[in-house]
């Protein structure tokens, strides 16, 4: 059986009348059609909810808002001064209490989603301070261990370029570092800010093949991590079976010796005292010049005299199939002096034990990469494969491809290919103080001399990730 809701207008309308009246007051909201018999109005708020407004003549009112629901409804005629009644209880007081507990219900909903919009609220806010922090960079000239937040790394960047520039207020740029770095150094120039040094090591990473293949990690002193050899013993057993004590396997120390590389680009106080100088950015090229120069060089083929060592150590070399742990293996290429056979490129690939193909990559210099270019196989069909997709790397035999001219190209009893999972094989140690400077006004009159500094390790950490190829018959 439907609800139906009787309307009545208090002052005295009704009918025709109430709606003649009251029509323009309600915006538009009612409206009827044609008379019919008895003596109510009757309209329909929303299918299956039926209300009734009596008259003198009978007639149909709907609302144009068909989505109010009854109470809405009820409520509605009551802020109009209307005395609303079911018709099937004909109790006021019920559907008053009625309209009340919604009322009621809804505020204590209101309220609990409040607090869940300002508890998800604090929640963000949080979230974007943890963020905020992320993003100062590890192994930096501000690192995140050092405690530098963004606002703090601002501060530090407009005090460093005013002194740079004009050699102003050095106390008070060495109060915010002392304040905010543990690794502050009173003699050892000052911190690079970390939008110049975050610059810089992109851009060595687009051009320093080894930073790009290598692992890099941060450290505050000398680097040292234990690395097996192998030899513990093992085996199956039965449940009651003896077991063999095992063997101890032989450690090695991965000790890179840090070394200091240096850059000292030099300009003219004129130039720094004009104000629309770059100051920032021609630093970031000076420095970077130069540190990718020696950086890239002493990563292939450095000595570890006052250097790294890079991954290639004639010292160490060793044909493959003697290979023993802490030398680097190789195989020929089967001509004295070129590089011709493609085979020799199948056989430096299963020179390498599985478990590092899986990530391995190919690198060589460019000149050597023209002469694989026109290798083919026995089919006629280039063995080299161009990245056609977007940032795709170039392939060799189904592997990714790394230029470095830094490598050696194809000569005799050169090593102009290597083959490995770099990040197993090379490890690079960034020291976390970062890239330091001082400002040399007085060496070279009218010109200014910034001697930069950084400290870096680097050598093979995992002699069975790499493998060369020597050319040699």
């Amino acid at each position: 059986m439907r609800n139906r809701i009787n309307i009545q207008q208090i002052g005295g309308y009704s009918g025709p009348d109430f709606l003649n009246n009251r029509h323009a007051n309600f915006g538009g909201m009612l409206e009827y059609g044609s008379p019919g018999r008895g003596s109510s109005f009757q309209g329909r708020d929303a299918p299956g909810s039926e209300y009734q407004l009596h008259g003198e003549k009978a007639g149909r009112v709907r609302d144009v808002h068909h989505g109010m629901s009854r109470q809405e409804v009820a409520r509605f005629y009551m802020q109009k001064n209307l005395i609303i009644r079911d018709k099937g209880t004909n109790n006021m007081k019920q559907l008053t209490q009625t309209i009340e507990a919604i009322g009621v219900a809804f505020e204590g909903f209101r309220e609990i989603n409040d607090q869940k919009l300002d508890k998800l609220q604090n929640h963000i806010e949080s979230v974007d301070k943890v963020v905020a922090e992320m993003k100062t960079p590890p192994g930096g000239g501000i690192s995140r261990a050092d405690g530098f937040s963004l606002p703090h790394a601002n501060e530090h960047h407009d005090k460093f370029l005013a002194w740079a520039r004009k050699g102003l207020d050095p106390d008070g740029l060495r109060k915010i570092e002392a304040s905010l770095s543990t690794l502050s150094d009173p003699d050892g120039g000052y911190l690079v800010p970390i939008i110049i040094e975050k610059n810089i090591e992109r851009l060595a990473q687009s051009a320093v093949a080894m930073r790009r293949l290598a692992r890099i990690v941060p450290s505050k002193g000398e680097y040292t991590k234990p690395l097996s050899k192998g030899g513990a013993t093992g085996g199956w057993v039965a449940e009651k079976e003896s077991r063999t004590e095992t063997d101890t396997p032989t450690l090695t120390l991965f000790s890179p010796k840090m070394c200091e590389i240096y850059a000292q680009p030099v300009i003219t106080q004129k130039l720094l005292d004009m104000s629309d100088f770059d100051i920032a950015g021609w630093l970031s090229e000076e420095i970077f010049d130069t540190f990718t120069t020696r950086e890239g060089l002493a990563f292939i083929t450095g000595d570890g005299v006052s250097k790294p060592h890079g991954i290639i150590d004639e010292s160490l070399m060793i044909a493959n199939a003697s290979w023993t742990y802490g030398k680097t293996g190789f195989i020929t290429s089967g001509h004295a002096s070129l590089l011709n056979n493609a085979d020799k490129l199948v056989s430096l690939q299963h020179a390498l034990k599985p478990v590092y193909r899986q990530n391995a990559t190919w690198l060589m210099s460019d000149s050597t990469f023209e002469s694989i270019r026109k290798l083919k196989d026995g089919e006629g069909n280039y063995l080299w494969r161009p990245g056609l997709e977007a940032g795709q790397p170039d392939t060799l035999l189904g592997k990714p491809l790394e230029l470095d001219d830094n490598m050696p190209n194809v000569d005799v009893d050169g090593y102009p290919v290597a083959y490995g999972d770099f990040k197993r094989a090379y490890t690079i140690v960034d020291h976390v103080s970062g890239t330091r400077l001082l400002r040399d006004p007085y060496t070279t009159k009218g010109s200014v001399a910034f001697y930069t500094t950084k400290r870096v390790a680097a050598g093979i950490s995992n002699y069975e990730a790499l493998k060369f190829m020597k050319i040699s018959a």
